[in-house]
């Protein structure tokens, strides 16, 4: 698999339609066209379903450049992949072909994980589906739904009927009861359509993804490697983009009275130093993060933990040191800047949350389990279910997800 024979002409699209894509807050719908085309949206799937059976770095790869070229893009694509992958590791009856329509392309799918009742804590929904005459029905309000209204696919959380723990469902759009409740408006990833949802839909076994209950482990094993990765990739890519364009601005904007460019001052250069030196310490981490996904060891719980989190501040600093040495040319937009910086600030927010991460990062380096039992009804489960009470279920996760 040449993976860049199949990305450039997607970013060729994507950067042509970006700038439009955000002044508008549109969907960018010639991306998305030419990422189905391009067979990318099967990047991590097995072959045998018509995949490109890449692995988490060439997730990285991806999106990254995408990023660089639009985060709407970015984002849409990561939502599609993190749906995928659970879909991969436990297919629902009722849908024989998804995987191959997945890969394809002929399905645009999304995670409507996120509930206005618990908030970031996307491993905890507060919906549950009751019994009628039908059969089981669930009304559930996700708060936060990349490709709202685009995606043909939506894997939703809600607890058991019974309340005893996390079940996932492949939702298909068309579906009666789905509905976007309200227009995406945001202050960055304008593009990609991150409406609050409802799904007010009947429920089957041949919907769900495994066993009945096996949702926070999905979430927490297989969804959230694969996420908090892309996550941080596109963070990445988002900070490349703006020490590139920082780089492009200084050597070329002159002050005429001292004739010379803004990179011969020193406070500028000290600026793009450290920049600079963030990009590329932020990238290696992130290879090592992917390395330890597709391999799992004994510290993969941790850079799972800590990709995202170190990736989304990194994107904070360096985005915000591009605006700084590129003053009033970044202020007006038409470097592009103002764009990444705007995006960089979402990851940050993301479920999970960069403050979460970190105390999750701090409770497993310092032995503790990562939910206390009783604040976390929903996640007992995954907690219960591991050996030492830190982060095995993670580890598990990343390894089969990586299989």
């Amino acid at each position: 698999m040449d993976l860049h024979d199949r990305l450039d002409p997607v970013l060729a699209i994507a950067a042509e339609h970006a700038h439009d894509v955000d002044q508008r807050g549109r969907f960018p719908v010639e991306a998305v066209a030419a990422l189905r085309e391009s067979g990318l949206l099967g990047l991590t799937l097995a072959p045998e379903h018509g995949g490109l059976g890449g692995g988490p770095q060439d997730l990285v790869d991806m999106l990254s450049a995408l990023a660089g070229a639009c985060g709407s893009t970015a984002m849409i694509t990561l939502m599609h992949v993190s749906a995928a992958m659970p879909l991969a590791s436990a297919p629902p009856a009722g849908a024989p072909g998804l995987l191959g329509d997945l890969a394809s392309g002929r399905v645009l799918a999304s995670l409507a994980f996120s509930e206005a009742g618990s908030r970031s804590h996307f491993w905890a929904p507060v919906s549950q589906p009751a019994r009628d005459g039908t059969g089981l029905r669930v009304r559930a309000k996700k708060s936060w739904v990349t490709s709202a209204g685009h995606a043909d696919l939506y894997v939703i959380s809600t607890n058991t009927a019974d309340a005893s723990g996390v079940d996932l469902y492949a939702i298909a759009a068309g579906t009666p009861g789905v509905t976007v409740d309200r227009p995406w408006s945001g202050m960055g990833f304008r593009g990609n359509a991150s409406s609050p949802m409802t799904f007010e839909v009947a429920l089957g076994d041949a919907q769900r993804l495994g066993d009945t209950g096996a949702g926070t482990d999905l979430m927490l094993g297989v969804v959230l490697p694969w996420f908090n990765l892309g996550n941080a990739a596109v963070s990445l890519g988002l900070s490349r983009a703006a020490v590139d364009a920082a780089l492009r601005h200084t050597a070329g904007a002159r002050l005429e009275h001292l004739d010379q460019s803004l990179s011969a001052l020193p406070t500028i250069r000290a600026q793009l130093a450290k920049m600079s030196i963030d990009l590329a310490a932020t990238s290696a981490y992130l290879d090592r993060a992917a390395d330890r996904i597709a391999e799992p060891a004994d510290d993969t719980p941790l850079f799972v933990l800590g990709s995202k989190a170190a990736s989304n501040d990194a994107a904070l600093r360096i985005t915000d040191a591009a605006m700084r040495v590129c003053g009033g040319a970044a202020f007006s937009q038409h470097l592009q800047i103002d764009r990444y910086f705007r995006d960089a600030r979402a990851g940050h927010v993301m479920a999970p949350t960069a403050d979460a991460l970190y105390e999750f990062y701090g409770r497993a380096v310092t032995g503790r389990p990562l939910f206390d039992p009783p604040a976390e009804r929903a996640a007992e489960g995954a907690a219960s279910a591991t050996t030492d009470g830190t982060t095995s279920a993670g580890a598990d996760g990343a390894a089969g997800a990586a299989a």
